[in-house]
């Protein structure tokens, strides 16, 4: 018998669903999983949202406009860490519990942090482009140890690639806005510095901390003009970090030697993008956490923290 209607509109988790059906059906759970790209829009959301007890969520658009239509939402389980798509407030006006997972990506969006620096630092992606169009490229780069890397965030993830940088030899500054996210790094090796000083000091900038109402475009003009001319960014966190007008131009002048970035303001990336056409820019698909292993972790947590909400909403 159903007892509740659940939406699951995160990617990973539609994926490994099959894993799931026998324990969502044993809960009296009914399970909706509409076609996801990368998330729903606001609209899709406002003409569904009705019909659901509870959701799965990836990074869809859940604002104050679409939760006021979700008369039945008891719980949003979100499906990874940041839940800067979801409106709290309006959430908790409407007594809708919000779980996360925290902390459960450290190592895997780490280990691609570091792929983008060796890739960044001796250009194999380009190598690996020019070589499959019949060309033998002898593209002199830049060696990793005794270069600074700059850590813009140092909780789980941050904390994670200081371990991996350490042991290639890179010097280690960081950023973070609580301190005791700094004093944790301290103890790996990495001297905590205040903004403008990492930038002007980094020759790889890596984001890895969550999106807030105070970072929104935390890198814009001002702060791109401060950084190393030849420094390179690394953003494996939220596209809206970065102001990609301003990237655009910092790269056209040459004053960053490159950029690799999982994360985009727009999700798919548009084809119009002009960061498309720079061969020194690397470009993911908000894929960095995305392996075997932390699927299946999260999404243990995921159907966890939604069936603990409903039993607990009654």
């Amino acid at each position: 018998m159903t007892k509740w209607r659940v939406l699951i509109t995160c990617p990973q988790m539609q994926v490994g669903l099959d894993e799931y059906r026998t324990v969502f059906a044993e809960q009296g759970i009914e399970v909706d999983t509409p076609t996801v790209v990368q998330q729903l829009s606001e609209a899709d959301l406002a003409g569904i949202i009705d019909r659901y007890d509870g959701m799965i969520a990836g990074d869809d658009p859940l604002t104050a406009s679409v939760l006021e239509r979700a008369q039945r939402l008891r719980v949003i389980s979100k499906w990874g860490v940041g839940i800067d798509n979801i409106d709290l407030e309006a959430a908790r006006s409407r007594s809708i519990r919000v779980t996360n997972t925290p902390g459960a990506f450290g190592d895997e969006v780490a280990d691609v942090v570091v792929g983008y620096l060796v890739l960044l630092a001796r250009g194999l992606h380009q190598i690996d482009a020019r070589v499959r169009a019949g060309e033998w490229p002898k593209i002199e780069g830049a060696s990793l140890a005794g270069k600074t890397l700059g850590i813009v965030g140092l909780g789980s993830i941050g904390r994670a690639l200081a371990t991996r940088a350490g042991a290639l030899g890179l010097l280690l500054l960081g950023h973070d806005v609580s301190e005791n996210q700094r004093v944790a790094s301290e103890a790996l090796g990495v001297q905590t510095v205040p903004l403008g000083e990492l930038l002007r000091q980094a020759d790889f900038v890596s984001l890895n901390c969550p999106l807030t109402a105070n970072n929104h475009h935390m890198l814009g003009e001002r702060e791109f003009r401060l950084m190393k001319r030849g420094a390179r960014l690394i953003n494996t966190a939220r596209g809206q970090l970065v102001d990609e007008g301003e990237l655009v131009q910092a790269l056209e002048e040459g004053r960053l030697a490159g950029a690799a970035l999982d994360v985009f303001e727009v999700e798919p990336l548009p084809l119009t993008s002009r960061l498309r056409s720079f061969s020194q820019v690397i470009l993911g698909a908000h894929n960095g956490s995305n392996t075997s292993e932390a699927v299946r972790r999260v999404s243990d947590m995921a159907v966890q923290n939604l069936i603990e909400g409903l039993k607990d909403e009654g």
